[in-house]
């Protein structure tokens, strides 16, 4: 499964790696990305039980749109019985997610790798 939201500045990737679904954000994500990004986005996280992936280091622009995108993914993640492991190691998006109270909320992680490694410990037991 590929799938690539049409939106030139912001977009997202999904894309599934070792029985996860990775979803990236890319480029510019603001108010009018994420208007594109949004029904990718709830494609790729209506699976009920599913661990899903979100890596945010291909972004180059991240505001409080792109935080609500990032909200609304582990809501309807977390409510399918899912869970939502976050990719970041970048200082303004850290940043923004630490000035937003939202650091604690997401804990996230510094490679895609690590969240791959902690999405099949939390599968298997």
């Amino acid at each position: 499964m590929l799938e690539r939201s049409a939106w030139p500045v912001g977009h997202v990737l999904v894309h599934e790696a070792h029985g996860l679904t990775v979803i990236e954000f890319h480029g510019e994500i603001d108010i009018a990305a994420a208007l594109h990004i949004l029904p990718t986005l709830d494609t790729a996280t209506s699976a009920v039980g599913h661990t899903v992936v979100l890596d945010l280091e291909p972004v180059e622009f991240f505001d409080i749109y792109a935080l609500r995108l990032l909200c609304r993914a582990q809501d309807r993640v977390v409510a399918r019985g899912g869970l939502l492991l976050v990719v970041c190691a970048q200082p303004p998006i850290l940043k923004l997610l630490r000035a937003g109270g939202l650091l604690d909320r997401f804990a996230p992680l510094p490679t895609v790798q690590e969240a791959l490694a902690r999405g099949a410990q939390e599968a298997a037991g």
